[in-house]
């Protein structure tokens, strides 16, 4: 691999062990404040994934247009700004929810702005014939991350609170910022666009083109929503409730990021015929840990079922990155990432408010039998169109290595 897939290697790596910190810091930092309740927590929530879909297709633009590693600095940046905000505030007392929500939209800006850029930046860091390798070994990086933030977000709760998990959080955004503006990408993609709307069209017909990609991104727009339902209110209101609290809820965390770590060990070396049939195989294996917490299982069998979720999840991210690198044409890679993105990442802020009142109605071991319907639901959906059924690898002329 060449030295400058090392580099954002070791960029991706350290901004993810932070940023594992911040669901369980930011879940259990809420809850703790004064005359907060599971919808306060939905609204913060939302008040993230809001900008996430306002700005993607922005992002998208961005990404193609301008240096993407330059891009990635940026994003990182503001992301380390925002944490650092929410680390403030948790750590002060001084939290107005209108200032939470505030911080929490800064985050979801950058997320927006990073998403688009990640899928062509490995395209320019790799030759084509090594972008499997090379996303395998991305993932493997970011779960290892994943497993030991997780868990040492669990302790840095339990021991020296939320606000201490967030602060580290945004440290670590910075250092990776730091990384990456070390890196040089080519400019080889890039060209000379000044026409928003234009960029737009040229990248929602990419898009639109494609049967496979846009319903198999609508199915995991709903199960994106059920995820972030699931992980992000109604899994801590339950771990609060019955597991034992952030310790707990960290276990499951880190089960889930355990299983990430053996997909990605198995996907670097499947290539199946059909690739994107497969993938969407593995999909249904998502709802296990939401159906066991749903069911108020015992904990080691709660972090049994996000050990296989994560498992399945990695096998199909794999598949589905190296899917979307080779048969996009490289100059139009962000602008799709970003249609992308924002049809999956659509129904997230309105699964996190719906949670927070399912939460208070109903508890939270309904809504996440609920969700978990959801998600099977939309696995099935998926796996039924032809275009998703039927596809065969088909690598796209276009791309560039």
């Amino acid at each position: 691999m060449p030295a400058r897939f090392w580099l954002f290697f070791s960029a991706r790596t350290v901004s993810v062990l932070g940023n594992a910190f911040g669901p369980i810091a930011l879940a259990f930092g809420v809850l703790a404040l004064p005359g907060t309740t599971p919808t306060t927590l939905g609204v913060v929530l939302a008040a993230q994934g809001v900008p996430q879909l306002g700005l993607l297709l922005l992002g998208g633009v961005v990404g193609d247009r301008f240096s993407r590693y330059r891009v990635l600095v940026s994003a990182e940046l503001l992301s380390g700004t925002a944490y650092a905000g929410l680390a403030a505030m948790i750590l002060t007392g001084w939290a107005p929810i209108v200032m939470l929500c505030a911080a929490a939209f800064v985050a979801g800006a950058a997320s927006a702005l990073l998403l688009p850029s990640l899928t062509g930046a490995v395209v320019e860091t790799v030759p084509g014939d090594s972008l499997q390798k090379a996303n395998g070994l991305l993932r493997l990086g970011t779960n290892s991350a994943r497993i030991s933030g997780v868990v040492a977000a669990g302790a840095t709760v339990a021991w020296l609170g939320p606000g201490v998990a967030l602060a580290f959080d945004a440290a670590t955004y910075l250092v990776a910022a730091g990384l990456l503006s070390a890196l040089r990408l080519p400019a080889s993609v890039r060209a000379n666009r000044r026409d928003l709307r234009g960029d737009l069209r040229v990248g929602w017909r990419e898009f639109a083109s494609r049967p496979w990609l846009w319903s198999t991104v609508a199915a995991a727009g709903v199960i994106n929503a059920a995820s972030t339902a699931a992980l992000g209110v109604l899994g801590p209101v339950l771990a609060r409730d019955r597991l034992g609290g952030a310790m707990a809820w960290s276990l499951v965390l880190a089960g889930y990021a355990a299983g990430m770590l053996v997909g990605v060990a198995v996907a670097i070396k499947f290539k199946p015929r059909r690739p994107l049939p497969v993938a969407i195989l593995f999909t249904p294996a998502l709802a296990l840990p939401l159906l066991a917490l749903g069911f108020v299982a015992p904990l080691p069998l709660v972090v049994l079922a996000a050990f296989g979720a994560g498992i399945a999840m990695d096998i199909f991210g794999v598949l589905w990155d190296t899917i979307m690198q080779t048969e996009v044409p490289a100059d139009a890679l962000s602008r799709v990432s970003s249609y992308e993105y924002l049809v999956s990442s659509s129904l997230k802020p309105a699964g996190a408010l719906v949670a927070g009142h399912v939460a208070v109605q109903f508890g939270p071991a309904v809504g996440l039998l609920l969700f978990g319907g959801l998600m099977l639901l939309a696995a099935a959906g998926a796996l039924a169109h032809p275009a998703v059924r039927h596809h065969p690898p088909r690598p796209h002329p276009g791309v560039q290595s």
